[in-house]
């Protein structure tokens, strides 16, 4: 009798502890924990247009160039982490815009986004989940969790139709914040 249990015992041990083991190793690449005391600084300058022609030597003085100007802007709140920070909506001299993140401060974490969205942006836990039920385009991976970057808007949105600005976990899918964007 003793040997049966002791049979039975050690592959159940064994199974166990493959179980456990394979369970937290699955539990770390998803949740990626470690990311919680990482911190990833990126700076950007906003960027300017390109010219594309030279212009003639002798012309008469010419007003100064088109800057870039902000066409809607708001503060970001924080939602499932603590987030703060300016989002831009800033059209470029050649006619491009970017989202622009200015003093970003955020959790790092697992798949964030930036998404531009026509999701009403809500004070606590009511907006943790609002961005993916409407219309939202992803202008891509953050860049960092802290500093000031830009995203590239695609040339065929028509920015009319979205209303605010969310740093969206993809994995999870849940706004760390969001900004509602209202014009300049």
């Amino acid at each position: 009798m003793k040997r049966v249990r002791k049979m039975l015992g050690r592959p159940l041990v064994t199974g166990a502890l493959v179980v456990a083991v394979a369970g937290a190793g699955l539990g770390l690449y998803w949740f990626q924990p470690w990311k919680l005391w990482q911190d990833r600084t990126v700076e950007e300058a906003l960027p300017e247009a390109v010219a594309t022609s030279a212009p003639p030597a002798a012309t008469a003085p010419s007003s100064p160039a088109p800057a870039p100007a902000t066409v809607a802007a708001g503060d970001l709140i924080s939602h499932e982490h603590a987030t703060s920070g300016t989002v831009k909506l800033v059209r470029l001299t050649d006619g491009s815009h970017v989202v622009r993140l200015e003093n970003l401060d955020t959790s790092n974490g697992p798949d964030l986004r930036v998404w531009l969205t026509d999701a009403p942006v809500r004070e606590g836990r009511a907006g943790w989940h609002v961005f993916d039920d409407g219309r939202h385009v992803s202008l891509g991976r953050l860049k960092g969790n802290k500093g000031s970057h830009n995203y590239a808007v695609p040339q065929d949105i028509d920015l009319a139709r979205y209303s605010s600005v969310s740093i969206w976990c993809d994995r999870f899918d849940v706004s760390f914040g969001a900004a509602e964007l209202t014009g300049a």
